[in-house]
């Protein structure tokens, strides 16, 4: 573990997964997690950041946490001057299993077969590869879509975007 700027600690799993400390102060973790960010961001200047919109959790409180992190993730691809995607979780869904419906374990297990890893025990790190699969296969700009004679199916899709070809 790492004591980052912001005096939280960061930790760094594999998979380049960054998870902040549990405990501390709400602003020193969100610091943290910024930080991380900015760095990742930095280090592998994405075109294109794809987030999950925020959704209406069971829990208020964590409702509030994750939409903090959300907009330190917002703040981080703004500042570095990266193009935003954001998507519901149906769609991040329907565009990795093929329904909107389906169950987190599902997704995840979808994830490691598309890109061809294991990951354990972080369904969190899955949830984050799903927005950035959707965001390859569905987070070109409205005019390019309209532009198309016809979507490509996702699933016929994702072998050749996953190439780099368009």
């Amino acid at each position: 573990m790492v004591e980052d700027a912001g005096g939280s600690l960061v930790r760094h799993v594999d998979h380049g997964v960054v998870a902040i400390a549990d405990k501390g102060p709400v602003e020193a973790r969100l610091a943290a997690l910024h930080a991380a960010l900015a760095r990742a961001i930095e280090a592998h200047r994405p075109d294109v950041v794809s987030i999950e919109e925020v959704f209406h959790a069971r829990n208020a409180r964590s409702a509030i946490v994750l939409g903090q992190a959300r907009g330190v993730a917002l703040l981080a691809a703004a500042q570095a001057g990266v193009r935003v995607r954001s998507f519901a979780p149906a769609v991040i869904k329907q565009a990795v299993t093929g329904t909107g419906r389906a169950e987190k374990d599902q997704v995840g297990r979808m994830v490691c077969i598309l890109l061809g890893i294991t990951v354990r025990q972080r369904m969190d790190a899955t949830d984050a590869l799903a927005a950035a699969i959707c965001g390859v296969l569905r987070g070109h700009d409205p005019e390019d879509i309209a532009q198309q004679r016809r979507p490509t199916p996702t699933r016929a899709a994702f072998p050749r975007t996953a190439r780099g070809a368009r």
